[in-house]
């Protein structure tokens, strides 16, 4: 691979999408460092551009990046637009595509025809495995949130961005006696989950590893609220099951999947194949005597895109003023591309 001439931030194709990889206090470091940083406008995002342009950025025009000199490494979050199909640059992005996941082949073959490489967020991690970089916190703070307003009936949809503050504010206004379950609770969206509980005064039971290998599903299924945080790398025993659904004698009334490996052979509540959505949070899964509701947001810290995309920033900021070419970091993300592409092209 070689070496970078710049970093150069995309637009998102998700009009929802106002988070970014790279806020602007951060930009302006990187230009400080000597490289040089070009940033789309973009009216969803949450940062506004001007910030980026007193930061000693260059602003371009949005969906302007397939024009980019070769040498730039293309940063978002989220796979570009379709309207360019052939991907010929260093791509940095979250890419939801080694896993099985539906849309991978279709992605993988992008980079096939137009030569580029994907340096995918989800696979930077340190020489133990632990991603450098993630939106983990945020997600699982979010998705607890969610649940708890919607069992209290104090949801209000469609969702809009919101702040820390305004948040924790609704959460800790009214006590509603419930138990939650965290699944997950030791990693970076099992932490943002427990948090949020605390702030709504729930009284929650951590699990993690050693409570998932022989699974309780009677402790399981007597808690109000599941919250699902687990980042599985391989398929493993279910936490929710057609059967567990019909049962009338489980107090389970909401679940909130973090997740969300729904066309991924990791799925770990194979009871729903379709995530909801900011318009549509939340969907029956079962009615009668015991409903069930879930909430399953593919996007969830993008309901506090400031915060989020700040924390974010400032993880991956090093690794940016490293990229690409020698970075192990970089490396080791490469090959799971490699690897990707080769098991696409069997």
């Amino acid at each position: 691979m070689t070496s970078s001439k710049g970093i150069w931030l995309r637009g998102e194709a998700n009009g929802h999408e106002q988070r970014t990889p790279l806020v602007p206090a951060d930009a302006a470091w990187l230009v400080e460092q000597g490289l040089s940083v070009t940033v789309e406008e973009s009216p969803q995002r949450v940062f506004p551009v001007e910030e980026y342009a007193d930061a000693g950025c260059q602003v371009v025009a949005a969906e302007t990046w397939p024009g980019a000199p070769p040498e730039t490494v293309v940063l978002g979050l989220k796979e570009p637009a379709a309207t360019a199909v052939a991907l010929a640059h260093h791509h940095v992005f979250f890419g939801h595509a080694y896993k099985g996941q539906q849309g991978g082949p279709a992605l993988l073959r992008r980079f096939a025809e137009g030569g580029g490489t994907l340096l995918d967020l989800e696979y930077l991690t340190d020489a133990q495995g632990r991603r450098v970089a993630a939106f983990g916190f945020w997600a699982g703070y979010l998705g607890a949130a969610l649940a708890v307003l919607h069992r209290r009936g104090e949801l209000a949809v469609p969702l809009e961005a919101s702040t820390r503050p305004g948040l924790d504010a609704l959460l800790g206004a009214s006590q509603g006696g419930a138990t939650a379950l965290v699944i997950g609770a030791l990693g970076r969206s099992g932490r943002g989950a427990c948090e949020a509980l605390a702030v709504a005064g729930v009284t929650t039971t951590r699990w993690d590893v050693d409570e998932t290998r022989t699974l309780d599903r009677e402790a399981l299924l007597d808690h109000d609220l599941l919250v699902n945080t687990v980042f599985a790398t391989e398929p493993g025993t279910p936490f929710l099951t057609a059967a567990d659904l019909e049962r009338t004698d489980r107090r389970l009334s909401v679940v909130s999947d973090v997740t969300c490996d729904v066309t991924s052979d990791c799925h770990r509540l194979p009871v729903y194949d379709r995530v909801t959505d900011w318009r549509e949070p939340v969907r029956r899964l079962q009615s009668g005597p015991a409903p069930l509701d879930l909430i399953a947001i593919d996007n969830l810290p993008s309901l506090l895109p400031r915060e989020s995309s700040s924390a974010f920033s400032a993880d991956l900021l090093p690794h940016l003023a490293a990229l690409p070419v020698g970075a192990p970091v970089w490396d080791r993300a490469l090959r799971h591309f490699h690897h990707a592409r080769r098991e696409f092209e069997k």
